[in-house]
């Protein structure tokens, strides 16, 4: 490990200060390079002349397109600093030698040849920094041929199975898949790799070379899909709202008083929870509208396990279940979606809105736990506002250290740290 080196003029935080990365530049590995930035690692991006393609990616700040106002590229480079090395130019991969042997970490994504015959793979870095951790992320892992054909993040989505599982009961729609989610998959499993290694570089000393396949690494989030096909040589339907699945399941979806969609979630399951639903029922004085609801009094008084494997089999705890989420739909057509689910908070019943990204943003809950993190832009005299960690951590302080990084703004800085012009 090297000694630490908190950024210029910056007080050092987090869990991975003195851990430097050198990022090459690409779009599929840009979450891990920002994860393990605002962890505290100084992770040096490498750009190649001109700067990386993401740079011109939309949106832009107030809409207006530009260089240096890509949100897109603002939000996956925090906390970085960056460097343009031409790795096709003998001077340059000179520079890029010299920068591998102060670093823990190469994470890169390059095409699964190219290091190779530039004399820059792993084989040639370790001549120069013995304990370095490499982590090469591709679409199918180094030594596949199709690594080499073109890719997407949805290519890899599509190859690798979750959007068989997430769409609407109807199946004339296309699946669905979330953005950015197969090389953001990548990409913590390139991080968990990274920390890791760490840890077993400083026991043993040693080095590694990781090789992270994108398709491998979301094929394994598929839920019960990809197991159920292993296991029983069966296909998972998508369901609207619900785990996908062989045989179809109920459906949660609830539209709500004011047009917003609220999932019914996992309905009671023990006492106390149909006590509590059966008391907010009676608060709404909706009781009345359900005739089921007296087996909500039966689930409230029930002794003894619930045991939910006898749903379908046992008329008794079939009727209370369905009750449950009879119950829970009646409420929800009621009230406003944002009133259903604190109530149900209040109760202890696991359910969610379907919210749009910037009410997601903008809710109390979210701001409450410090999800919003005002960013200074010197360069632009404003301060803008990100998105914060995507996980809180008790003893390991996160923060964005600084904003990304303009193209070549740190050439200077490193190279002079480095010792090379």
């Amino acid at each position: 490990m090297t000694e630490p080196r908190p950024p210029s003029g910056e007080r050092a935080v987090g869990a991975l200060h003195g851990v430097r990365v050198v990022e090459l530049a690409r779009e599929p590995i840009a979450w891990a390079g920002k994860l393990l930035a605002d962890m505290g690692a100084d992770v040096v991006l490498v750009e190649p002349p001109g700067g990386d393609p993401c740079r011109g990616y939309p949106p832009f700040l107030d809409d207006e397109p530009g260089e240096d106002r890509s949100l897109y590229w603002w939000h996956y480079h925090t906390s970085k600093r960056g460097v343009v090395i031409d790795l096709d130019e003998p001077d340059g991969r000179e520079r890029f030698r010299a920068l591998v042997g102060t670093a823990d970490v190469l994470l890169e994504a390059e095409p699964r040849r190219r290091l190779g015959a530039l004399g820059l793979d792993y084989e040639d870095l370790t001549a120069i920094r013995p304990d370095v951790v490499h982590v090469s992320v591709t679409p199918y892992g180094r030594n596949d041929p199709k690594s080499d054909a073109p890719f997407t993040d949805l290519t890899i989505m599509a190859a690798s199975g979750p959007p068989w599982s997430c769409g609407y009961d109807d199946h004339s729609l296309a699946p669905v898949r979330g953005p950015m989610q197969g090389y953001h998959t990548a990409s913590h499993f390139a991080v968990l790799s990274v920390l890791t290694a760490l840890v077993h570089c400083r026991v043993a000393g040693q080095g590694q070379f990781i090789d992270v396949s994108m398709t491998a690494a979301n094929n394994v989030t598929t839920e019960a899909a990809t197991y159920t096909w292993l296991v029983a040589q069966k296909t998972v339907q998508r369901q609207t709202g619900r785990h996908a699945s062989v045989s179809p399941s109920r459906e949660t979806q609830q539209e709500c008083a004011d047009g917003r969609y609220a999932n019914t979630g996992v309905p009671p399951r023990r006492p106390h929870e149909f006590a509590a639903l059966d008391k907010w029922l009676k608060e709404l004085g909706l009781d009345a509208e359900l005739p089921e609801a007296v087996f909500l009094t039966m689930g409230a008084n029930w002794e003894g396990p619930f045991d939910l494997a006898r749903i379908g089999r046992d008329d008794e705890i079939t009727a209370i279940f369905g009750a449950g989420r009879d119950a829970l739909r009646l409420i929800a057509s009621r009230v406003p979606a944002q009133e259903f689910f604190l109530g149900c908070q209040r109760a202890g019943l696991a359910v969610g809105v379907v919210n749009a990204p910037e009410d997601a943003f903008e809710d109390e809950h979210f701001k409450a736990r410090g999800f919003q993190v005002p960013v200074v832009h010197d360069d632009l005299k404003r301060t803008v506002v990100y998105p914060g960690a995507p996980y809180a951590f008790g003893g390991s302080p996160w923060a964005i250290s600084r904003r990304a990084p303009r193209l070549g703004e740190h050439d200077a800085e490193i190279f002079a740290e480095i010792g090379v012009r």
